[in-house]
């Protein structure tokens, strides 16, 4: 499938070199082989793949320390936005990305070692690997993986020792938001996404605990 314009908008939007580029198509490309057997993403997304998926995780690297030590994504699935932001950050940082689907793991083994990065691939549960496997984190990140209220309860391992939470949510993300507030006690800002005029980022910096 062409993709040529979608590129093209993808790379308008965020602004990375161009070796991280080269390495983000060979994980494109990765998942076009591997979606014809496991179910990475959703099918009518893929001529999209750039803008919807690439550039949509890109995004969070703004929110972000520049050069965080460690980063751990859960429910990688198809690399979104853990192996992003594995092609996108330095050798000084290590991302960790959960996804207790087998499946699902294996293309991520399969990439991350093709990608240059630091990368820890956890065949697990987020609860079973968060407080647990890693117990510290500059950053937390999933996308579309839950409701906020459930992410933070996942997360908390991490935000209660100063990880700094990047959820990305749609058009709900206030009501996910006020939801949120009524079982845990945080800091938390939104941000517009570059990607989708209707969606934005929950940024939790000051995580406290349960109410």
């Amino acid at each position: 499938m062409d993709r040529t314009e979608d590129l093209a908008a993808a790379r308008r939007l965020v602004d990375v070199p161009r070796e991280t580029w080269a390495r983000l198509e060979s994980l494109v490309a990765a998942l076009d082989r591997w979606q014809a057997k496991t179910n990475l993403v959703s099918p009518a997304t893929l001529p999209v793949i750039w803008t919807r998926h690439v550039a949509d995780s890109l995004q969070l690297l703004r929110l972000g320390p520049s050069a965080p030590r460690t980063w751990l994504d859960m429910g990688s699935g198809g690399g979104f936005p853990g192996l992003v932001v594995a092609a996108t950050l330095g050798p000084e940082s290590e991302v960790h990305l959960v996804e207790s689907n087998l499946k699902k793991a294996a293309f991520l083994r399969e990439v991350a070692r093709t990608l240059s990065a630091r990368t820890v691939i956890h065949a697990q549960r987020a609860e079973d690997v968060l407080g647990q496997t890693v117990t510290t984190a500059d950053v937390v990140s999933a996308r579309a993986l839950a409701p906020l209220v459930q992410l933070l309860g996942l997360a908390a391992p991490l935000l209660k020792t100063g990880a700094l939470g990047l959820f990305p949510k749609g058009k709900e993300a206030e009501a996910e938001l006020t939801q949120a507030q009524e079982s845990w006690r945080f800091k938390a800002s939104l941000h517009p996404s570059l990607t989708d005029p209707a969606a934005c980022i929950v940024r939790i910096d000051g995580f406290e605990g349960p109410r």
